[in-house]
């Protein structure tokens, strides 16, 4: 997944945008972008959404944000969604790898009240929202074969940091959020899963946005986060590789493949060893995700 954009699951209008724009993954938010006093309207669109949307064919994943497993609306949440089978559900302010087996567990139980194949329900998890939070990271890794992917937030973050703002005048992140951003990529790498970059507030600066796509591209993180449709082009349009990306990782799998003993090989005039075997792997898996 390149691009997941979130859409309120009480706003039946932007749901309808969201599946159109050309995202890959589709984020019915239960959490943030629902009033309290609309969370039973906003389980209950979602669910009527999920219905028709699912039966589309050709259609954009579809996962739910439920609310966190601590405000005791989860539970509710996962009992309306889950009839009609979400792709996958993102939990926010996961503390560990231990909130990911909780909720396995529920997903479980909901998978075979609704005859669900074990396990269909895939998992992506924001992990640095509270400062706790950031000293579990080391704990996803073998937590559930459900974990697809780790994200992180800043917005929750500096809320619960007290922090006056989480950026600088120049629209880079301060110290605290570089370092969760920086940990939530090596949760990402140590626990085999997609690295998603978090979400990019100020939808209007598409200049700033693309060059934040750029930023996480070239570190590591395969996709990003959208609050806005017009954001999703940029998203794909970064984290896609190039053709000769493709060609170029293409000839230095094939050349291994060639050379199975080889430890160092020169292919199109660059000497190149295990690590770009790694890397070109890599981004070939990615196409077909």
């Amino acid at each position: 997944m390149r691009s997941l954009l979130f859409a309120p699951a009480d706003s039946p209008r932007k749901l309808d945008k969201a599946f159109a724009s050309g995202t890959d993954c589709v984020i019915l938010d239960l959490e943030d972008s629902v009033a309290l006093p609309n969370k039973p309207l906003a389980r209950a669109t979602a669910e009527n959404f999920l219905a028709t949307a699912r039966s589309a064919e050709a259609r954009p994943r579809l996962y739910v944000r439920i609310n966190a497993l601590g405000t005791g609306f989860a539970e509710a949440d996962l009992d309306s969604v889950m009839r009609q089978r979400p792709d996958g559900i993102m939990l926010p302010k996961s503390a560990s790898g231990a909130d990911i087996q909780h909720l396995g567990a529920l997903l479980a139980t909901r998978e075979a009240e609704n005859s669900i194949a074990d396990g269909a329900t895939k998992i992506v998890a924001i992990v640095t929202e509270t400062a706790s939070a950031m000293f579990g990271l080391g704990s996803y890794a073998g937590a559930s074969r459900r974990l697809v992917g780790v994200t992180w937030g800043a917005e929750d973050l500096s809320a619960d940091l007290g922090a006056e703002t989480n950026r600088l005048p120049d629209d880079s992140y301060a110290p605290p959020y570089m370092i969760a951003r920086a940990m939530t990529l090596f949760c990402a790498a140590a626990s085999e899963v997609q690295a998603i970059d978090t979400v990019y507030p100020n939808f209007r600066n598409l200049d700033g946005f693309r060059a934040e796509c750029l930023a996480a591209r070239r570190d590591g993180y395969t996709g990003k986060m959208a609050i806005h449709p017009d954001q999703v082009a940029i998203v794909n349009e970064v984290f896609t590789p190039s053709g000769a990306e493709v060609a170029r990782a293409r000839a230095i799998v094939v050349a291994f493949a060639e050379n199975p003993s080889a430890g160092v090989l020169g292919v199109n005039g660059e000497m190149l060893d295990r690590p770009h075997l790694r890397r070109a792997e890599r981004l070939l898996a990615r196409l077909g995700d």
